[in-house]
């Protein structure tokens, strides 16, 4: 799925960490926790009958479409929940809030739901959630960011999900040098965003390439960019023997297909939000089909996996004829890995901010029928180092398929991921 990490403008972001810094230096938001006739400990969001939690996404912006997936997706975990009698005695709601991708928008979106809110089950932005995480920390507020950079690493209460992105490309790049014949000598590219997600995959990438005596060939751009053109000759000039992809999915249908009509016929292996299946509906699908790998820690939405047939089957029922995509895992995922710490709160009748936290970081070892095992104790580490190799097509459920299930390449065990 998307791993959202495009940043906006260094100045903006200065700025916008100023005043959250500011923020989190005074009270943290909400109330003081308390104990309920039941005898459960209760903080901001708890009632009697009632658990909210936060959805800070993108339904208007540049994630829009699997925004939707991954709040549609949750939505329906919280119905299916509640009809079996909620948590706790108590039904969740979903406070739901659309920022656009706009720092501004996502800060001031936290500010009004967070002292609403035990919880925050998507997050949608690298960005967003680094100029956040200080006064999330400070308000203790369990958040699953839709991002994978390792910036948003070390902290309590934020949980990145899987793998980050620079274990990724570290996989990725294994992979290319194990079965696309990449050896020692080769150049291969990177094409990445500026920012968080761009920067922190480039770091695998470098880090892989320096192990087996590759060269890196580095193209930056701007989520504003869309014609990949110069970027592609660039790679030709150099004589790249394969691309790694960072970039959003029009991004990546631009610089697959100019390549393939420029008679580059290489592999190209992807951080996963550089794909989406819509992406197969574009002059690029040819070339998507024969060359493109997409890195993820997360099983498509076509593995046969119980959970996920079943997850793919109760969303087709009630969001008939909407793509069931990458979101749609993600989203869902998230949502039970909070509704999880929930319960388990509730066993040690502590429902409060700290007490939720506590729960959901004494999972050493979380799977959840989803394919993806992880460690949710330590907090300066990914949940995961283990990537699928997925591969596009046409005719599966979510436009994509296990090429490789999911491993730890050797250098990924080994490598040290930076926090913070």
């Amino acid at each position: 799925m998307g791993k959202f990490g495009i940043r906006t403008g260094a100045a903006t972001m200065a700025a916008l960490a100023l005043a959250v810094s500011a923020c989190a230096s005074g009270k943290a938001t909400g109330g003081e926790p308390a104990t309920g006739g039941d005898g459960v400990r209760t903080g901001p969001g708890v009632t009697a009958d009632t658990i909210s939690v936060g959805l800070l996404t993108d339904l208007t912006g540049p994630y829009a479409s699997l925004g939707k997936s991954i709040t549609q997706a949750q939505q329906l975990y919280f119905e299916q929940v509640n009809a079996g009698g909620g948590v706790c005695g108590r039904k969740i709601a979903g406070i739901v809030r659309d920022h656009g991708y706009d720092a501004q928008k996502a800060v001031a979106a936290y500010t009004e739901v967070a002292p609403k809110s035990a919880a925050i089950t998507q997050f949608i932005g690298s960005p967003m959630v680094t100029a956040l995480k200080q006064r999330i920390e400070a308000d203790k507020l369990l958040t699953i960011p839709m991002a994978w950079a390792t910036s948003l690493l070390g902290g309590q209460a934020i949980q990145v999900t899987g793998t980050t992105y620079d274990l990724d490309m570290i996989n990725g790049v294994e992979f290319l040098a194990g079965e696309k014949g990449i050896k020692a000598g080769d150049k291969i590219g990177h094409l990445y965003f500026e920012g968080d997600y761009g920067e922190s995959a480039l770091n695998g990438s470098k880090y892989a390439a320096g192990k087996l005596g590759l060269t890196v060939v580095e193209q930056k751009i701007k989520a504003t960019d869309q014609d990949m053109s110069a970027q592609v000759s660039a790679f030709k000039d150099a004589g790249v023997k394969a691309v790694l992809v960072s970039v959003g999915p029009r991004q990546a249908a631009s610089l697959v297909g100019v390549a393939a009509a420029r008679g580059m016929d290489i592999p190209f292996v992807a951080s996963n939000s550089a794909y989406s299946p819509q992406l197969l509906g574009t002059p690029a699908a040819p070339a998507l089909l024969k060359n493109y790998f997409i890195m993820t820690a997360g099983a498509p939405m076509s593995a046969p996996l119980p959970a996920i047939q079943k997850l793919v089957a109760d969303y087709q029922a009630k969001y008939a004829g909407q793509p069931v995509d990458s979101g749609v895992g993600a989203g869902y995922s998230a949502a039970v890995i909070v509704g999880d710490a929930l319960k388990k709160a509730c066993e040690a009748k502590d429902l409060s901010r700290e007490g939720i936290v506590r729960a959901h970081r004494s999972q050493p070892s979380w799977e959840g029928g989803f394919g993806t095992p992880m460690d949710f104790s330590h907090v300066d580490q990914p949940a995961s180092r283990a990537s699928y190799v997925v591969k596009p097509d046409r005719s599966a459920v979510g436009g994509a398929v296990i090429l490789k299930e999911a491993s730890v390449s050797g250098l990924a065990k080994d490598y040290q991921v930076p926090v913070g």
